[in-house]
């Protein structure tokens, strides 16, 4: 293929063909893929492999309530907690908490429940959509962590470890299964986008770790078009830019061959192909017009308070359609009330977030069951921890962190809806019935899409590391189908 090309190109290193390529690799999106603050290598996982199983799901759209919301005034009612409200809660530790100073009595709801669905589900009025999901959603309300810290908190329920460093969920599912499209990255990152910044920890929270680094996790700028420099300038024609590409994968795999075992290389090099094929995939997959006005109302693009979340809810609904095969979705973001971390005014602060995250959540669910795509896509919904059932003393009484109790949801493939697992004590502070640690929620979640969390591995450090680790996990089978 005839290029554009020096004589003496043969003696050129890589750094001076980008610096002649100028603009004409600009289009590559690679300023928005690799930009630091948040996002990560480009990548693009290698092709489909086979599970371990049959999984029923193929794909997970991850809906992460950042900051910890509190279960006790969501999804775990306790009556109890509504009788002893204002009695001092026994035996409680004030040092176990960040404001010591600030621990006051057991604290009721402040909202209404009532139940709902053929589950008799009890929902807290902060969720009129959702409340009329419940019969597709199986709830764990016995969940707990190792951390009451957001950063490693965070980082347990994204990696299963509360140090830096370890595969994101995500990573391990694209490690496992590969990629499901060759023109859209496998696993997509979506953070707050009303100026709240990104969670605590920040892109480590989607990193690929030791993992290889076609596997981390592409962020999308919350705000503005997802990525930057997609289309081709208008200066070059399609013909010159295949040969840039060519010549230059043939100078990378030259340099990639001294150094075998770069895997940052690796993925620079895939991520070049993969920006060439994106230029007309993702622009159809980010472009929410296609979308009849009726779906777009659905999840709320029309309502100034959630539309947001609602373009980004209907954004991974496209993206997995189209064969991405892990999208996160993060509600919230780096400071206190920026996020769920409801420390001061919970009333204020739950029925913010719980009215932008409502109705886009439950119409994402509704969407996916009406294409036929809920079967074969597992939401998840959670954060890295729970609140206490005590009150922490301000001009509005709010929550302190909880790591002893807390509650997550899951609805679509693999899962058995309107089921309950497990419990908490009387006031919820703490799991009490049928435990289950992060390592095994990430456990079934592997189990949903047919993979084996013993036999997910990768060597590194003289182990086989995975993504439950070494401690014991198990698959909580009550809530599959």
């Amino acid at each position: 293929m005839p290029i554009d090309m020096p004589s003496s190109f043969h003696h050129s290193t890589r750094r001076h063909l980008l610096q002649r390529a100028g603009s004409g690799f600009g289009l590559l999106a690679l300023q928005s893929l690799i930009a630091r603050s948040g996002a990560s290598t480009p990548i693009h996982a290698p092709g489909k492999k086979l599970p371990h199983f049959a999984g029923k799901a193929k794909s997970v759209i991850w809906l992460f309530m950042n900051g910890g919301p509190s279960h006790v005034d969501t999804w775990d009612y306790k009556p109890e907690l509504q009788k002893r409200h204002g009695q001092p809660l026994p035996g409680f530790d004030a040092k176990t908490g960040f404001f010591p100073d600030a621990v006051g009595p057991l604290m009721a709801s402040p909202f209404q429940w009532s139940q709902q669905g053929q589950s008799g589900t009890w929902v807290s009025s902060l969720f009129p959509h959702l409340s009329r999901q419940v019969d597709r959603m199986a709830f764990i309300h016995s969940m707990h962590t190792d951390s009451n810290n957001h950063s490693p908190a965070l980082f347990m329920m994204n990696t299963g470890t509360t140090r830096m460093g370890h595969p994101s969920t995500g990573a391990w599912v694209t490690y496992g299964l590969g990629a499901a499209s060759e023109e859209l990255p496998a696993f997509i990152v979506m953070s707050d986008p009303k100026d709240r910044g990104l969670p605590k920890g920040s892109a480590s929270n989607w990193t690929a770790g030791f993992l290889p680094g076609v596997f981390q996790g592409t962020w999308l700028k919350p705000k503005g078009h997802p990525m930057d420099n997609l289309a081709r300038p208008a200066d070059l024609e399609e013909r010159r830019q295949r040969g840039q590409l060519d010549l230059l994968a043939t100078l990378n795999h030259e340099a990639l061959t001294e150094s075998a075992e770069d895997s940052e290389l690796a993925a620079r090099i895939d991520s070049f192909e993969l920006a060439y094929r994106m230029q007309t995939a993702a622009p159809d997959a980010f472009d929410l017009k296609q979308e009849p006005e009726s779906v777009r109302k659905s999840y709320g693009l029309d309502q100034p308070h959630c539309a947001h979340i609602a373009s980004q809810c209907l954004m991974a609904r496209r993206l997995v359609e189209r064969g991405t095969r892990f999208v996160q979705i993060y509600s919230g973001g780096m400071d206190n009330q920026q996020s769920w971390d409801c420390h001061n005014d919970l009333a204020g602060n739950h029925t913010g977030f719980a009215r932008e995250t409502d109705q886009p959540f439950a119409a994402l669910l509704e969407d996916l069951a009406q294409r036929g795509l809920l079967d074969e896509t597992l939401v998840v919904c959670a954060g890295e921890f729970g609140r206490l059932p005590i009150s922490q003393k301000g001009d509005k009484p709010g929550r302190d962190h909880n790591p002893h109790a807390f509650t997550a949801w899951l609805a679509g493939g693999g899962i058995k809806g309107g089921t309950h697992y497990g419990a908490t004590d009387d006031i919820g502070h703490k799991a009490l019935v049928d435990k289950v640690s992060v390592r095994d929620f990430h456990a079934t979640i592997l189990h949903a899409l047919g993979l084996d969390h013993e036999r997910l591995t990768f060597a590194f450090q003289g182990l086989d590391q995975r993504l439950t680790g070494v401690e014991p996990a198990r698959v909580i089978k009550d809530i599959l189908a």
